[in-house]
């Protein structure tokens, strides 16, 4: 059970960069996006991540993974559309 909602709250919160990945892709603009703020969060989830690996916690690993990814797409396109 305690998997179930860990796993739903890690899809939830992964899924809500969704809009964004395409929006900035479509638009080709990022100048109402915070580059600290994304380079924080990104670094932030980096730290969950390793954190999930040592604990080898699935729901952990499997959300900030997924998170770095489309979060980094964003940083990616916020350093190269300036």
């Amino acid at each position: 059970m305690i998997e179930t909602i860990g796993f739903t709250a890690a899809i939830l919160t992964t899924v809500a960069f969704l809009p964004q990945v395409f929006k900035v892709w479509k638009t080709r603009s990022t100048a109402d996006i915070s580059l600290a703020m994304f380079l924080s969060f990104c670094l932030g989830i980096v730290l969950w991540l390793v954190y999930g690996l040592m604990r080898q916690d699935w729901p952990l690993i499997g959300a900030n993974a997924v998170t770095l990814v489309l979060a980094g797409t964003i940083l990616i396109f916020k350093i190269r559309y300036k």
